[in-house]
This record gives structure tokens, sequence and C-alpha cells, in this order.
């Protein structure tokens, strides 16, 4: 996806480094870019810059990056928060998802994951930014509620839209199968995980995807879609 002027993002970290190098990295993509260095100035800048994306440190003095995250959830906020952690924490990240974040990046991390994160909740959460998407063989149009591929447009049912533009917009990260009921489903779904199983059959068939090279299972762990 190329990215677009216009699109907002805040950075929040108390490390000056850290925030140089995002900021001319990001700026460099075309985005609108703002840094804070502590969590009551991310807090004050969100209000008045109204961004599409925050990235923001956990642990910081003061207010850290979980109440900053709570805040800016606040009343409903369509604001997507990536987090950052320097521990592979099982624990932050429950927290942080459960106060409403939508991803986080372990420390130290490549610009290009962060990058790609940073595309990938812009096209969940604000797909109206975006006219069509081209990723790889695959054109997404949500005005139309359309996926073509090598040309082709798939007839797929409100489901299957909904799934494979969740796998192919997160193409290269392994989903889970308990994440991908609570996005495509919705958190209060009472079905079965197998759901997920009968729907990826489906989708490989209408894509002809016999051998599993374009939506991978990883035993255990979930599925993953590969692009070239």
């Amino acid at each position: 996806m190329k990215s677009l002027k216009g699109i907002r993002i805040l950075l929040v970290d108390d490390e000056p480094h850290i925030l140089q190098f995002l900021e001319l990295g990001l700026m460099n993509e075309d985005y609108e870019v703002k840094s804070a260095p502590d969590g009551m100035s991310a807090v004050n800048l969100a209000y008045e810059f109204q961004p599409h994306v925050v990235i923001l440190d956990i642990m910081m003095p003061g207010m850290d990056g979980f109440e900053v995250c709570r805040l800016l959830k606040k009343n409903g906020n369509n604001v997507a928060v990536i987090m950052l952690t320097a521990k592979d924490d099982v624990e932050d990240r429950v927290k942080g998802l459960t106060l409403g974040a939508d991803d986080y990046v372990v420390k130290p991390f490549s610009f290009e994951e962060l990058l790609a994160r940073i595309q990938a909740r812009l096209r969940n959460q604000f797909p109206s930014l975006f006219s069509e998407v081209a990723m790889g063989p695959f054109r997404l149009d949500d005005r139309r509620k359309e996926i073509i591929y090598r040309e082709r447009v798939l007839e797929l049912s409100p489901t299957e839209y909904e799934l494979l533009k969740f796998l192919v917009i997160n193409h290269g990260i392994v989903l889970s199968k308990t994440k991908i009921l609570d996005k495509v489903w919705g958190y209060d779904f009472g079905g079965e995980e197998n759901i997920v199983e009968v729907y990826i059959r489906s989708l490989r068939e209408k894509l002809n995807d016999k051998e599993h090279t374009l939506i991978r299972t990883l035993r255990g762990a979930g599925y993953r879609v590969d692009l070239p």
C-alpha cells in the first residue's frame, strides 16, 4: 500500500533517539507525524492532533503507556494504538489488549515491521481512506465489498469477504483461530472454533489454492497468507 499524505501518526516515547528515528522514517513515507516525550503530553496532543495511529511506549515515567491507551480509547475513539514494549511479556500484551490496544511490537524491532503493522491497522480501521488497495495479486475494494484475485472478481459471502480481507491485510502475520473469530465473527460469537477451518477450506477452493501455498496452516498457531 502506498502511504498517503494526510494520515496522522502520533509517536509517544521517553527515549529521544527512538522518537527521532521513527519521526524521520515515517515523515519520509509521507505521513504527518507529531511526537510526545511523556504520557500527559501525548494525551493533550492527541486531543488537538486527532491522530489515526498512535505508536505508544509502555514503560514511561509518570503516566505509563497503559493509562495513555485507556484515555485514548475512552469514549470509543477510533484511533489505532500500537504499543511498544521492551519485554516480550504475555502479561503486558494481555493488559494492553484489554485496555483497547490494537497491536503491539516488541523492542528491538525493524522499521519495516512497524511500517507493515501501521498499514495493516489503517486498512482495518480506516478503509474509507483508500478507494482500492492493491496487495500482491489481490485488489480490495471495501466500498464495493469486492476482492479481485488475479484480475478475477471472487464470488464471496459477506463472512468470506471479511475473513479473506483480514487475512490479506495482515499478510505475513500468523493469525490464531481465536483472533480470527474475534475480528471476523465478533467477541460475542458463541460457536465453535472449527467454523474457521470450514471457511478457510471454502476460500482455498475459490482461490484454487490446492497446495495451501497462499493460505498456509501453521499447526498449533493459526493461518498466514504469504504474498509474492
